[in-house]
């Protein structure tokens, strides 16, 4: 009988992430069964595509707390939008430093496979801040003010969590951070991207990031080599790249939260004040 890839990972306490080969997952309470089962040691075997896929997905879905909608919605007014716009510039900003700062770290300590592959994805994320700087100009914002002034709550904890993943003395744990995102993004279809640009005023084409970064750009083929190179890594990398995958869904899931109490009147005020001006959206 030919065996099954199995992979794991504990979080959250002594809670495991198993997957298969089939993509499937399940999670399981370790402190319900004394340390009777393999799951509660490190694993030690290769990865498949499929078990490693259902390994990271199962972190981002116990991450999220369950709520698999925090991946799939989008913004459902213009200031949120905006916010998110704002978030967008944040977080894709830091990436291509980061990158190659964690990439410097595996040249040292001669990781040259996941150096090649980090200095790879810095050249392809290169500018994609400027994307989210060109939506909001097209919504007649002061994109540079506005950025320069605002780092929404939540983002900003996931920006601490990028830096602090990429500076560690083992980095790998950016990778996660980044699959997270890119599977999030892979996810967006048309009719998210469309949704979005009907809260814009008419004319203004304020939905160049979310079009790069959704099932209309070339997140779907990033996830799938991005899942590839993570299955052929050693698994001591796979643990840590999972963990950072969870964590990056768990402060998601809590900016998530602080988000959705603020009104769009709210919003609107925190936009003014960091824009430093009366905001004029007609184009």
């Amino acid at each position: 009988m030919q065996e099954t890839t199995v992979e794991w990972v504990v979080v959250s306490g002594k809670v495991a992430i198993i997957s298969r080969e089939s993509g499937e997952c399940w999670f399981l309470d370790l402190d319900n069964y004394e340390n009777s089962l393999p799951f509660s040691t490190p694993m030690t075997g290769k990865g498949s595509h499929g078990s490693t896929a259902g390994l990271l997905n199962g972190a981002i879905a116990l991450g999220l707390g369950g709520d698999a909608s925090v991946l799939q919605s989008c913004a459902t007014s213009l200031p949120e939008y905006v916010i998110d716009l704002v978030g967008s510039y944040h977080n894709s900003s830091r990436t291509v430093g980061n990158y190659l700062k964690a990439a410097r770290r595996f040249v040292a300590i001669d990781r040259a496979d996941i150096a090649s592959y980090l200095e790879r994805h810095a050249r392809e994320e290169n500018g994609h801040e400027r994307l989210a700087l060109r939506d909001l100009g097209a919504l007649n914002l002061p994109a540079e003010r506005l950025v320069a002034s605002l780092v929404p709550e939540g983002v900003a904890a996931l920006c601490e969590l990028f830096d602090r993943l990429s500076a560690s003395g083992y980095p790998v744990g950016c990778i996660g951070y980044s699959y997270f995102f890119e599977s999030s993004a892979a996810k967006r279809q048309k009719a998210d991207v469309d949704a979005l640009q009907a809260l814009c005023p008419t004319g203004a084409d304020a939905t160049r990031f979310m079009r790069a970064h959704s099932s209309l750009g070339s997140e779907v083929d990033h996830i799938k080599e991005m899942i590839r190179f993570i299955a052929g890594l050693p698994a001591s990398d796979r643990i840590e790249i999972a963990k950072a995958v969870y964590e990056t869904a768990a402060t998601v899931a809590k900016g998530s939260r602080h988000k959705s109490r603020k009104s769009d009147a709210a919003m609107w005020d925190q936009i003014r004040v960091a824009a430093g001006e009366e905001i004029n959206l007609a184009v």
